[in-house]
């Protein structure tokens, strides 16, 4: 069974992305917004079962 976005799910991701980039861009320390970023996204991700170690750089 395939599973799409209504355009109102994948315009609320995209805004979220678009926040997520402007605090980095905006961010005093750059480093610890990203980081936090990371842990934020990698919370969302495991919490729907994606595993995330194998995406680890």
């Amino acid at each position: 069974m395939e599973e799409f976005m209504t355009e109102k799910e994948q315009a609320a991701v995209l805004m979220d992305r678009y926040i997520e980039l402007q605090r980095i861009k905006k961010a005093e320390d750059r480093e610890k917004e990203i980081d936090y970023q990371i842990r934020t996204t990698k919370a969302k991700l495991e919490t729907l079962g994606v595993v995330t170690e194998t995406l680890d750089l």
